[in-house]
């Protein structure tokens, strides 16, 4: 809801009925016309653009419900946005940000390039002596810290 609307969660400075974003982007979200003007005007629309926000603004407002058992679970959050990664287009039209990210590559393909980095990135740091390999990182966290319940179950932390 923040990125679409480019307002803060809680904004005071606004008057008291459109102060909490939920409530006012819900209400927003109801009607066309005035969903439109919720969102952020530097955001470029067409329809395909409009078509994309309408899908993550439906699944900002059900990841919102005011009870935990309605809210969708992170894997369905996963699988809605994740239909959309092939429609994002960087905006900017430089090819490198600061980082050395290729702005004109897709979602995916830049994952893959993270990741084959992040592979000789632990290469290299592991043959390091001063640097602590990074190849038995997982072995060295417990499975389950001490003193944790043995009943607590993952879901339990929703």
């Amino acid at each position: 809801m923040e990125l679409i609307s480019g307002r803060r969660a809680l904004d005071e400075s606004q008057p008291e009925e459109s102060m909490h974003l939920v409530t006012w982007f819900k209400r927003m979200h109801i009607n066309k016309d005035s969903f439109r003007k919720a969102i952020d005007p530097k955001i470029d629309l067409n329809v395909e653009t409009l078509a994309s926000i309408s899908t993550v603004a439906e699944l900002a407002g059900h990841c919102c419900a005011r009870e935990p058992y309605q809210r969708p679970d992170m894997g369905h959050a996963v699988n809605v946005l994740s239909s959309l990664v092939e429609l994002w287009k960087p905006t900017d039209q430089c090819s490198e940000d600061i980082y050395g990210i290729d702005l004109e590559m897709s979602l995916p393909q830049a994952l893959k390039k993270w990741q084959a980095y992040e592979g000789r990135s632990n290469l290299e740091s592991s043959s390091s002596s001063l640097l602590p390999s990074l190849d038995n990182t997982q072995t060295s966290i417990p499975t389950r810290p001490y003193g944790f319940a043995e009943s607590f179950k993952s879901a339990d932390g929703r």
